[in-house]
């Protein structure tokens, strides 16, 4: 199923970018089932789009996905915190972004207020799709990372030097 997935991952690359961020939502639904994380698509609540949703060892999280050439800075990810802390107090967040984030963004978001969120990047992807880990083992350790220091993202090479 991974190499199935793998070459679609590869495909959206190839899409124009006005369809590559829904063929992104369905492919990340996709990658959620396989990992059996019960994933729900893209729904709208009143004002506001959410583009997923699943649940890891019975917590749900909300899913925010961005495949654009520019990476994601900080107001993005305080909207996306907005949107997670406007749900019940148990709401968690997972923003992928393909492009992955400033490191402006990042530095400044990790100045306010703690974090509900995590954030993955294509790197990190690509590793899971490789085989090599497993979505919800690289999931369980960027959670526990951002509980540990406060940051919302963590590149997967950090979290498993002895893996890649």
């Amino acid at each position: 199923m991974l190499t199935e997935l793998n070459s679609l991952f590869q495909e959206i690359s190839s899409l124009p970018a006005n369809t590559r961020g829904f063929a992104f939502e369905k492919f990340l639904s996709e990658i959620f089932a396989t990992f059996k994380l019960a994933p729900r698509g893209s729904f709208r609540n009143p004002g506001e789009q959410i583009d997923g949703s699943f649940t890891l060892k019975d917590e749900p999280y909300l899913l925010e996905a961005k495949w654009q050439d520019k990476q994601i800075g900080n107001s993005e990810l305080q909207a996306f915190t907005g949107k997670v802390r406007t749900k019940a107090s148990w709401a968690r967040g997972l923003y992928v972004s393909y492009s992955g984030f400033t490191v402006e963004g990042l530095d400044a978001f990790s100045r306010g207020a703690s974090t509900k969120i995590v954030c993955m990047d294509g790197l990190d992807l690509s590793q899971v799709l490789s085989g090599r880990l497993a979505l919800p083992e690289v999931l369980e350790r960027k959670i526990r990372r951002a509980a540990e220091t406060g940051r919302a993202f963590v590149p997967v090479r950090e979290l498993f030097t002895s893996v890649i």
